[in-house]
C-alpha cells in the first residue's frame, strides 16, 4: 500500500485554474451550481442526525473537517452555519485562494496545506467531508483510512463522488467535458471513478458504516440539481463511525 494519498498530476491540474474557485461564471461554475444542493443535504442531514434545532446557526459547537477544501466553496457555508471549521487541502494554491477569499467573508476557519496523512492536529471532528475528492487520489484505501482517523465515534462523514458506470463516462466525461464544455478536458479520469459496493466495503474495514445513500441528479431544462434515486452519476453517501 502507498503511503501517501497526493495524486501529483490531480493537483498540478486544480492548481492551474486555482484563482477561478470563487468565479461562478468561471471554470468552477459546475461546480457553483452544485453546491447549493449539497449544502442543503448536508444541513438536512445532519440536522436530522444530532437532533439540532434549525436556528439560522444550526452547527454551532459542531467540529468540521472539510477534506479537499479546494478554494473555500464548502468550508465556508459551514462556517456560516456556525460549525468550527478546518479545511484541507494538498495544492498549496488552493488554500492560498481559501485564506485571501476568508479576508473578504470574514469568518473564522483553520486552512492547511496538507493531505489527510500529514494533517499534524490530535483533535478529532463531529463531521468529515469528502466531497467530490476521492475520485482525485492517489489511493483511495488509504485515504479513507487516513481521514477516518479525524472522526469522532459516532460521527459522520459524507462522501460524494462518481460512480463507475457507463452513463456516468458518457455524462461526466464525454458530455459534460467534451460536448457541452462545462469542465476542462480531462477534468475527470473514469479510471478513478468509485463504485457504491467498493467504497462501503472500504469504509467497512475502517469502522464506518453506511447510513444513507442518494443519487444526484442534474436537470438541464429547469437548470438545477436535486436529489434522486438514480446513483448512476454522482452520488453521496453518509457513514457513521462505530
Amino acid at each position: 500500500m502507498r503511503n501517501n494519498t497526493i495524486n501529483k498530476k490531480e493537483i498540478e491540474k486544480f492548481t492551474k485554474i486555482a484563482e477561478e474557485w470563487w468565479d461562478p461564471t468561471g471554470k468552477f461554475k459546475p461546480l457553483h451550481k452544485f453546491n447549493p444542493i449539497r449544502i442543503k443535504y448536508i444541513k438536512d442531514t445532519i440536522v436530522s442526525e444530532f437532533k439540532i434545532k434549525k436556528d439560522y446557526k444550526p452547527f454551532k459547537n459542531l467540529s468540521i473537517l472539510d477534506i479537499g477544501c479546494g478554494g473555500g466553496l464548502l468550508s465556508e457555508p459551514m462556517a456560516r452555519l456556525g460549525a468550527n471549521v478546518t479545511g484541507i487541502d494538498a495544492s498549496y494554491k488552493n488554500i492560498q485562494v481559501a485564506k485571501y477569499h476568508l479576508k473578504k467573508s470574514k469568518l473564522k476557519i483553520d486552512y492547511y496545506n496538507c493531505s489527510p496523512e500529514n494533517l499534524k492536529i490530535k483533535k478529532k471532528f463531529d463531521i468529515i467531508l469528502n466531497m467530490e475528492i476521492v475520485e482525485h487520489v492517489e489511493d483511495v484505501e488509504y485515504f479513507i483510512k487516513e481521514s477516518s482517523k479525524f472522526l469522532k465515534k459516532s460521527g459522520v462523514m459524507f462522501i460524494a463522488t462518481l460512480n463507475k458506470t457507463l452513463k456516468s463516462y458518457l455524462f461526466a466525461i464525454v458530455g459534460a467535458e467534451y460536448i457541452l464544455k462545462w469542465l476542462p478536458i480531462g477534468t475527470h479520469d473514469w479510471e478513478k471513478f468509485v463504485k457504491p459496493e467498493y467504497l462501503t466495503k472500504i469504509c467497512k474495514k475502517n469502522s464506518l458504516i453506511l447510513k444513507k445513500i442518494d443519487g444526484m441528479t442534474f436537470n438541464p431544462i429547469l437548470n438545477k440539481w436535486s436529489v434522486s434515486s438514480d446513483k448512476s452519476v454522482n452520488y453521496i453517501s453518509k457513514f457513521m463511525k462505530i
